[in-house]
């Protein structure tokens, strides 16, 4: 038994499980000496996260050590406030709050749905951090859609010498680093990562990397931030061409696993296979991810620091790739109003939401109530008048009353615009690179 003890012990602790209860971690934001605390190496940490649209539960899977640490030295925690996810992590001895990271994911968004109403799913996910020197303490937490507060889903103890920690897990693929424009540690990487792509396709994978990576940066504000990302591309070859299209019975052997109809929405194409994605991205440095699906069906997806995926092949294409890349980069919402979704009530008239380029007035002070004109009304009439005017124009978030978004046109809401972002969602990818930057 003393045995048996010591051993348990010197793995991960489960602290505490909570599914309902607010978080009770309360520390004012300081400045963390990176050295101090870490070491030039990332933590994965992997886990399920199951239930419905009443319950969830989270279990731990496997800790894993990567690579360098790509991610930002000085601003290391969730600053902007942004995700409808975080962890933290915790220093064991001080209890002093030394890293955290807001994100989205897949489950948030299947619980509203229909079918969560009806049944129980999993998720498998990943969390990562940089590595810690000492025991720490890592908590998973989950938004409070009702008042914008954070719930504990999960809390254990992580010991760095913990010889259960994985080690040499990635799957080795041949990469290139597209544009280097410096060290990983003072830019940020974004990875492409190749999706139905046989072998022999590599070529096509390099060629629509450069074409949908040009595509972004041609584009404000983009095009003048060039200098703060490496791009790198990853050749993970699939057995076959294309993607899952479960509505056409279409079934394909690809790395990613991807496939459309997610949550039954046609368009929506995402991968569950958090495993694969994070044990291929890991070869290179990386923030953020990008997954080429090669195939030319309409539909993408993306998710708040997690992954983007999109079609290649498609004649928007393109403009869904950087309409993703304004949800998984910056944390942009939807603007759209009219098109069927698989989410219900995604927004509570209760608390504001946190995404930048969209209000319901609860505290539009907070967003770019700042940014509009004395002249312009709020909210803003959609007339002739205005219509091109930067305001407040009712209908965004997936509904078309009690929301408001910030012009009639912008990438976020449709794909048929000149201009691309609009200057709020501008702004918000700025205020995003520079929570990178401000090293």
């Amino acid at each position: 038994m003393t045995k048996l003890f010591s051993t348990l012990l010197s793995f991960l602790v489960v602290l505490a499980f909570s599914f309902s209860g607010k978080t009770q971690h309360k520390h004012p934001p300081e400045t963390i000496n990176f050295d101090d605390y870490f070491i030039n190496k990332t933590l994965r940490i992997d886990y399920t996260i199951a239930g419905n649209s009443e319950t969830r539960f989270v279990s731990l899977e496997q800790l894993v050590e990567e690579g360098a640490w790509s991610g930002p030295r000085k601003n290391i925690s969730n600053s902007l406030k942004y995700g409808l996810m975080q962890y933290k992590l915790y220093d064991s001895i001080s209890n002093k709050l030394i890293y955290s990271k807001g994100f989205n994911n897949l489950f948030v968004e299947w619980e509203t749905s229909d079918e969560a109403k009806k049944i129980n799913r999993s998720f498998y996910e990943v969390a990562t951090c940089p590595f810690p020197k000492k025991t720490v303490k890592f908590i998973l937490q989950r938004r409070n859609k009702q008042d914008g507060t954070f719930e504990d889903l999960m809390s254990i103890y992580v010991n760095p010498n913990d010889y259960f920690i994985k080690r040499n897990t990635t799957l080795k693929f041949p990469f290139k680093k597209i544009i280097d424009v410096g060290n990983s540690a003072e830019k940020i990487d974004i990875v492409y990562l190749a999706e139905g792509y046989t072998k022999e396709q590599m070529g096509k994978f390099q060629q629509d990397v450069k074409r949908m990576n040009d595509y972004l940066f041609e584009r404000a504000p983009f095009k003048s931030q060039k200098s703060a990302f490496n791009i790198w591309a990853i050749e993970c070859a699939s057995q076959e061409q294309g993607t899952d299209i479960p509505g056409a019975h279409v079934w394909g052997n690809t790395i990613l696993n991807s496939s459309f109809y997610t949550f039954n929405s046609a368009r929506y194409l995402t991968t569950f296979d958090q495993k694969s994605i994070r044990d291929i991205a890991s070869n290179v440095p990386y923030d953020h991810i990008v997954i080429l699906v090669n195939h030319d069906k309409y539909g993408g997806g993306g998710f708040f620091n997690y992954y983007l995926m999109t079609t290649v092949d498609h004649i928007k294409s393109k403009e869904v790739f950087v309409h993703e890349f304004g949800h998984s980069f910056a944390g942009l919402a939807d603007e759209y109003f009219s098109s069927s979704v698989a989410v219900n009530d995604f927004y509570p008239a209760s608390v504001e939401p946190w995404e930048p380029n969209i209000t319901n007035m609860v505290n539009f002070d907070s967003k770019w109530k700042h940014m509009i004109a004395k002249e312009i009304p709020i909210p803003t009439p959609l007339t002739n008048k205005y219509k091109e005017a930067l305001g407040a124009f009712e209908g965004a978030g997936y509904s078309a009353k009690g929301l408001w978004r910030p012009m009639d046109h912008c990438i976020m809401r449709s794909l048929h615009v000149k201009q691309v972002f609009c200057p709020v969602c501008q702004e918000g990818i700025k205020t995003v690179i520079s929570s990178y930057m401000d090293q």
